[in-house]
């Protein structure tokens, strides 16, 4: 039986289209429907539940030294307040997660967790914690709240003057609208937007609160739906689809939070450094007619040539798109390729990610 959020009577009262989703009943759009939600975050704002997502704190003397071990990024330098996205690794170098990690204060971090992998994460971390270190999940008690859009700093500056000036940075213990919160500069869109952590007490407040300071932008809510396509626009992975426990994160264009040069890791040995990849992540633009999803079969010069992780129709840029990871001779901006869609072949281009960028 599904859980619902504490959100889930608003995505009601706004006649949210409500779906099963890991492990949780969601809105997979609203009444405007998925290009509308889509283009409202392209173009102005719109408001996500991402209450399904797990929290986990870590803390201890420890606690540094356990995410060095545990996780691929280096978080030595951290900065109280910063944030920092890392993949974490099995012992083949494939991929548990990807996740962010928040330093709260000296020893203690706050990690963010996809909602499918909250618990195997969790055991994850304690079957493999060292030393004196305490791994806590809160997820069930939190509420998580994305802002997202080139008007979402307009709309939340009624609210707050607790902004983080810089992406990737959260102001714990923030006030807004006099209600207790971390405000992260974060998000899952491509686009500038905030992530709002709060008690699930003052969970329906937040959001009505948010919704009427965003009208004069014509803010909107936006479901599950949304939030794919405008990841894939962003050409971001999702766990599931461009990650699983057998594909590592260097091969999919995560090697920036991949650091071979800090003390070992799990699944250190096992990962290929950039020059020994022998397959890579890349974009698929469609030529021909039709509209690729995940797993199908791509062809180059007539022999396989790898499969399709996510696709779909982009909404901003007007044209159907699609992740795939190739064998890296084939994996070169401008390769001509075929994919197998339900026994038909439809025509693609290899083309570099992301698909779109937000203007400066």
């Amino acid at each position: 039986m599904e859980l619902k959020t504490p959100l889930y009577e608003m995505h009601l009262k706004y006649h949210g289209k409500m779906v099963p989703f890991a492990g949780y009943l969601l809105p997979i759009q609203y009444e405007e429907g998925i290009i509308k939600e889509h283009m409202a975050v392209r173009t102005r704002a719109g408001l996500f539940d991402v209450s399904h997502m797990g929290e986990i704190i870590c803390k201890g003397k420890d606690a540094l030294m356990n995410l060095n071990r545990l996780l691929t990024n280096d978080f030595t330098d951290m900065e109280i307040g910063q944030a920092r996205y890392s993949p974490m690794c099995n012992e083949h170098g494939g991929t548990v997660d990807d996740l962010i990690v928040y330093k709260k204060k000296e020893e203690e971090y706050f990690i963010v967790v996809n909602a499918s992998n909250k618990e195997k994460d969790y055991q994850w971390m304690l079957e493999h914690k060292l030393g004196e270190v305490v791994f806590e999940d809160i997820s069930d008690k939190i509420t998580q709240i994305a802002l997202q859009g080139p008007r979402s700093q307009e709309i939340l500056m009624k609210l707050t003057t607790d902004i983080p000036e810089k992406y990737y940075h959260a102001i714990f213990d923030g006030k807004v609208a006099g209600i207790t919160c971390m405000v992260s500069r974060t998000g899952y869109t491509g686009e500038d937007g905030f992530e709002l952590y709060l008690d699930n007490a003052y969970a329906e407040t937040m959001w009505e609160t948010l919704m009427e300071a965003g009208r004069e932008y014509e803010l909107i809510p936006c479901g599950l739906g949304a939030r794919d396509t405008l990841r894939l626009e962003a050409g971001m992975p999702l766990y599931g689809h461009e990650m699983n426990d057998d594909i590592n994160p260097v091969e999919i264009g995560l090697g920036f939070a991949v650091k071979m040069q800090k003390e070992d890791f799990i699944g250190k040995s096992h990962l290929p450094n950039k020059d020994s990849l022998t397959r890579k992540r890349v974009g698929l633009r469609v030529t021909g007619r039709g509209i690729i999803r995940e797993q199908e079969e791509v062809l180059a010069d007539g022999k396989k040539a790898g499969f399709t992780t996510s696709g779909t129709h982009c909404p901003y840029l007007g044209y159907p798109a699609a992740m795939a990871i190739l064998d890296k001779e084939y994996a070169k901006a401008g390769t001509k390729v075929t994919v197998i869609v339900r026994g038909r072949e439809v025509e693609a281009e290899v083309v570099t990610l992301p698909f779109y960028k937000k203007s400066k």
